[in-house]
């Protein structure tokens, strides 16, 4: 269902910018200029494309609060720290036999020297 409701929002989000950017421009941005005659402050006819402007901008809302409610119950008050399991309690194979607590560094440890010698590099004491 959170499925559907998304592919319905990113429809209406390029309809609405696609009606958006189909209406006349009415040269009155920021509300300066404009005096097209008449009483101060009437507003022009509402055209049949700003009703679906609007129209569109609503069932836009109505999915984004839709989408927000779905998030919210997935989330059931849980944290992703909730998930993550004490470092002490995860044992392998391989370290089966090592104390509760150590981390399994092999995976981290650079690759033996040149020489194949298995030492680890360390830093000289000049």
């Amino acid at each position: 269902m959170q499925n559907v409701v998304l592919i319905i929002h990113l429809l209406l989000a390029l309809g609405l910018i696609g009606v958006v950017l189909l209406q006349r421009n009415e040269g009155g941005g920021l509300g300066m200029g404009g005096g097209g005659g008449g009483p101060a402050g009437a507003r022009p006819a509402t055209t049949p494309l700003a009703k679906f402007t609007w129209m569109l901008a609503g069932a836009f809302i109505v999915t984004s609060i839709t989408l927000t409610i779905f998030a919210a119950q997935n989330s059931a008050g849980s944290s992703i720290l909730d998930r993550l399991a004490p470092l002490g309690s995860q044992t392998t194979e391989d370290n089966a036999d090592a104390p509760a607590g150590d981390l399994d560094l092999d995976g981290l440890l650079p690759p033996p020297s040149a020489d194949g010698s298995a030492e680890p590099l360390t830093p000289r004491a000049d």
